[in-house]
C-alpha cells in the first residue's frame, strides 16, 4: 500500500504482545533489533508467499473479490492478519490495480480480470507484532508487447534501486538510478505516491522516493532499517488522479501502470530482501 506526499499517521497496534526494544535514529527511523528483524523475516515470507501463489492462480473470468477472498484466508491461514484490511477504512485484504489503474483499486465481485490485462496486487501481513509489504504486476494471460515491456522495465527499476541498498549510501543515490533507468526506457515515474518504512506500523519514516527531488529528506541507509521500496512506471504521463470511490487512483491519460514492491533490510554490508518469492 503507497503513501500520498506525506507519511499516515502511525496504524495502532493491533495486539499487546511484548515487542523488541526500540532504537531510532535522529530522523524518527526505526532501526530494527535482530529480533524484530527475525519476526519481519516470517511476516514478509507470508506476504511472498500469497502473491506467489496469487500469481500462479490468477486467470481470466476471475474476480478481484475472489482473489482478495483468497489473500486474505491465505493470510490468516498462515497465523497473520491482513495489514490493509480496515487501515485508514480502507475494506479489502489487498490493493488491486488494472491496466490504467495505478494503486489503492477495491477488489470486487463485479470487476473481472481479462485476458491481457496488467494486473497489479499489493498486499500486507501482520504477524506478532510486525508488518512485512510486497506488490507484484501480473500479466494475465496472452498480453501485448508493449504491456510485456512496461512490466519488465517496472521488475528491473525496482531490483537497480536495491542494489544500491547499503550503509553509507543514501535514498537519493537509489531515486536517481529508478528514475534515470526508467526514462531511458522511455517511462515515467509516479511522484504522488512513495515506499515508506514498514515494521511495527505499516507506513513509518522514512518516506521512499523513487524520483530526483530536494523536496523530501536524503536519508542515509544505516543497518536495521526496513523499507517498502516501490517505484510505480507509467507508459504515459506521470500524472494521476482519484476516482470518486476515494481510493482509486488511475493515470490522468488512461495508458498503463506496473509496479513492483518489495520489503527490504539494510544489512551491515548491504541489504536483504525479506519478500523475495524466489525463496519460497
Amino acid at each position: 500500500m503507497k503513501l500520498l506526499k506525506l507519511l499516515f499517521p502511525e496504524n495502532i497496534l493491533k495486539s499487546k504482545e511484548a515487542l523488541p526494544p526500540l532504537k531510532k535514529t535522529r530522523q524518527g527511523i526505526e532501526l530494527k533489533s535482530p529480533e524484530a528483524i527475525a519476526i519481519m523475516r516470517q511476516s514478509s515470507k507470508i506476504v511472498a508467499t500469497v502473491l506467489k501463489e496469487i500469481s500462479e492462480i490468477v486467470k481470466p473470468g476471475m474476480t478481484t473479490w475472489e482473489v482478495d477472498f483468497y489473500a486474505e484466508n491465505r493470510i490468516r491461514e498462515m497465523g497473520a492478519t491482513p495489514s490493509f484490511k480496515g487501515y485508514h477504512g480502507f475494506p479489502a485484504s489487498i490493493c488491486v490495480a488494472i491496466n490504467n489503474e495505478v494503486v489503492h483499486g477495491i477488489p470486487s465481485k463485479k470487476k473481472v480480470i481479462r485476458e491481457g490485462d496488467v494486473f497489479k496486487v499489493d498486499t500486507g501481513a501482520y504477524f506478532q507484532g510486525y508488518h512485512g509489504d510486497s506488490c507484484i504486476t501480473i500479466g494475465v494471460g496472452e498480453i501485448k508487447p508493449d504491456a510485456a515491456r512496461l512490466i519488465k522495465v517496472a521488475e528491473e527499476a525496482l531490483y537497480k534501486g536495491i542494489s544500491l541498498v547499503k550503509p553509507g549510501n543514501f535514498m537519493l543515490d537509489m531515486a536517481i538510478e529508478i528514475e534515470a533507468f526508467v526514462k531511458a526506457n522511455g517511462y515515467t515515474v509516479v511522484e504522488d505516491y512513495t515506499g515508506h518504512g514498514v515494521g511495527r506500523n505499516l507506513h513509518e519514516e522514512p518516506c521512499v522516493f523513487s524520483f530526483k527531488t530536494n523536496q523530501l529528506p536524503n536519508v542515509k541507509f544505516k543497518p536495521g532499517m526496513t523499507l517498502a521500496i516501490e517505484p510505480i512506471v507509467n507508459q504515459g504521463s506521470k500524472q494521476t488522479k482519484v476516482l470518486s470511490d476515494r481510493w482509486t487512483v488511475v493515470t490522468v491519460d488512461q495508458k498503463l501502470s506496473a509496479q513492483f514492491e518489495h520489503t527490504v533490510l539494510v544489512t551491515e554490508t548491504g541489504h536483504e530482501i525479506l519478500t523475495d518469492r524466489s525463496k519460497i
